[in-house]
């Protein structure tokens, strides 16, 4: 078969002898969901790359290099989108929201089944820096980076914005207290990148406190402990604070390729190819989830 545009699609039959088994055990792995495959005009297709990568994700290893079946837990960044998502997917999925960078460790280290990354280049923004992370690590050679969505940032205030903030400028210009998220969050990346584009640094900036989380940043404004910081637009609107935008940003989800035909991530990822979660985006606000589920990288 020619492949089209870059892309090799196989039909049943040629997907079959590709992978050397009977077209029945083909539609049995169709209809378990634990092949790539794509359904048009009624007939399924088998793109041949994602083909080779499930082959790979499958290969049996040496004993001592077989990757240990990490346990059911997203680490990385916290989306409420994301929250709800893993919950209302019953996939059986805890979340561990510590940071871009703790979580992508967490990932290395085999501790956590994927991770919530939305890293950014703190000389360039306009750069994916979520695919450069992920190609410039040799041993993840067998992992995918799923997109879950892409979200609005900016800087949270209190409603009226009292200060009058337009930009981080305004924040370094007016001595207003930041909460802070910890080094390697992707917030905070985005805050330090956002002040040296504007010529300024951290040490410019009046730390007020560090919090764990983009709800933790709302709370600490709604009680007066500080007067911004960098979160999105959703939490902001279910927070009832004031919000100026920044950058738009990729959200996205580092997993195994193995992990992602199978079990827990498998079933979730059904949910978002789903209406429900178009819904829920649009309640929450500053996100877009067209292109959630697709695969942006792949080694």
């Amino acid at each position: 078969m020619q492949p089209n545009a870059g892309l090799q699609l196989f039909t049943t039959a040629e997907a079959a002898d590709y992978l050397r088994i009977k077209e029945r055990k083909l539609y049995e792995l169709v209809a378990d969901g634990a092949i790539p495959c794509t359904k048009v005009t009624g007939k399924w297709l088998f793109p041949r790359g994602d083909l080779d990568r499930w082959l790979l994700a499958g290969m049996a290893r040496p004993l001592g290099v077989v990757p240990a079946n990490p346990p059911p837990i997203v680490g990385g960044s916290h989306d409420p989108l994301l929250q709800w998502a893993l919950i209302k997917s019953g996939a059986g999925l805890a979340i561990l929201p510590e940071g871009s960078e703790q979580g992508y460790q967490r990932f290395l280290n085999g501790e956590v089944i994927a991770a919530a990354i939305h890293f950014h280049d703190l000389d360039d923004l306009e750069k994916d820096a979520n695919v450069a992370v992920a190609t410039a690590e040799p041993t993840l050679y067998d992992a995918v980076l799923m997109h879950f969505c892409s979200r609005e940032q900016g800087v949270i205030v209190a409603k009226g914005n009292p200060l009058g903030l337009g930009n981080v400028a305004d924040i370094v210009r007016t001595k207003a207290r930041v909460a802070m998220r910890p080094n390697g969050a992707g917030a905070q990346q985005l805050f330090v990148a956002l002040l040296k584009q504007a010529g300024l640094a951290e040490r410019d900036s009046d730390v007020a406190l560090v919090a764990p989380t983009g709800p933790d940043i709302a709370q600490a404004i709604r009680a007066g402990h500080a007067d911004c910081g960098v979160a999105t637009r959703a939490i902001a609107t279910g927070a009832d604070l004031h919000f100026i935008p920044l950058v738009t940003e990729r959200f996205d989800i580092l997993m195994r390729q193995r992990d992602s035909y199978r079990g827990p991530l498998a079933t979730f990822a059904k949910l978002l190819r789903s209406p429900e979660l178009a819904d829920r985006a649009s309640e929450l606000g500053g996100l877009d989830v067209s292109a959630a589920g697709s695969i942006r990288w792949a080694p």
